[in-house]
């Protein structure tokens, strides 16, 4: 009997150290989705409403934000950079570099854009995806920047073949985020959604007074919380979602909505809660391709 009882005790005790490795090894992983490079989005919820908030990052100095600059002046993270004078309908923008590897992310090395760029016009945005196009217009008299970004990561074929790696679906938060340039290939990793391109950029046309910052039909900039941390991801906001205006409102989306609501409502795999929130696509999106042109 006690020779039973001893076996029973150590089973027990085996199952518990095997539970444990098992819940630190989680604990790691969630740590390192946390630090994080790319434009990653959090999620909290407050009395109802759904909140981004900044994944850690290991040298982080703060969470102020900057304001909305002026389009018609110079943009950037380094106000003192020696740029040339901005022609008419043009704006200078300011490209950081980032490192080649770093914070627990990954960057994709594609140079950098131009300096001078338009700051007139309108532009569209297409994504051709598995499930068909998803496109959005971009006024560049409101984010000339990150206009010329994409263009340059277009012509790049940045995002080709990668998937959208986050989705949340919150009441008054529901989004699908995309923009890893890493995230191809069959399934997920655990480093989705932590890539990006060799410079980011200065935040621009901050939603500051607007009632509703991000409706539904949205496409805007992640971000880390830092200024001039935009980078190469983004979300589509499926519907009117509660957020502090911090994140590039980039277009608005005239075709494929639909779509993004579908993948929405289709819901996630949790695989990003309790922080920093939501999880992977259930139905999954794959950009084909991406252009830009003319409206």
């Amino acid at each position: 009997m006690s020779s039973t009882k001893d076996r029973q005790r150590a089973a027990a005790r085996a199952r518990l150290e095997k539970e444990m490795a098992e819940r630190a090894s989680s604990a790691r992983k969630r740590r390192q989705r946390q630090a994080i490079i790319g434009s990653a989005l959090a999620v909290v919820v407050i009395a109802g409403a759904a909140f981004f908030i900044v994944q850690a990052l290991k040298d982080d100095k703060g969470t102020e934000t900057t304001a909305s600059p002026d389009p018609s002046a110079s943009t950037g993270a380094d106000p003192a950079a020696n740029l040339p004078p901005a022609g008419p309908g043009t704006v200078n923008c300011v490209w950081t570099p980032s490192a080649a590897e770093g914070g627990g992310g990954k960057v994709k090395d594609v140079g950098l854009p131009p300096v001078n760029v338009p700051n007139t016009g309108k532009t569209t945005l297409t994504f051709e995806t598995n499930l068909g196009a998803i496109s959005a217009d971009i006024d560049l008299s409101k984010a000339p920047c990150t206009g010329a970004s994409f263009k340059h990561l277009a012509e790049k074929k940045f995002l080709d073949n990668t998937k959208c790696h986050r989705l949340v679906n919150k009441d008054g938060f529901k989004v699908l985020q995309c923009g890893d340039p890493f995230a191809t290939g069959a399934g997920y990793r655990d480093t989705d959604g932590t890539g990006g391109p060799s410079y980011t950029m200065v935040e621009e046309n901050l939603p500051t007074n607007a009632e509703k910052p991000y409706p539904a039909g949205s496409i805007a900039m992640a971000n880390t919380g830092q200024p001039g941390s935009t980078g190469s991801q983004f979300f589509i906001c499926s519907e009117d979602t509660v957020l502090p205006a911090n994140y590039t409102l980039l277009g608005t989306i005239n075709k494929g909505l639909d779509i993004v609501r579908n993948v929405v409502k289709a819901g996630d795999d949790g695989a990003f809660e309790p922080n920093p929130g939501g999880g992977r696509p259930k139905t999954e999106v794959v950009i084909k391709t991406m252009t830009l042109t003319a409206a």
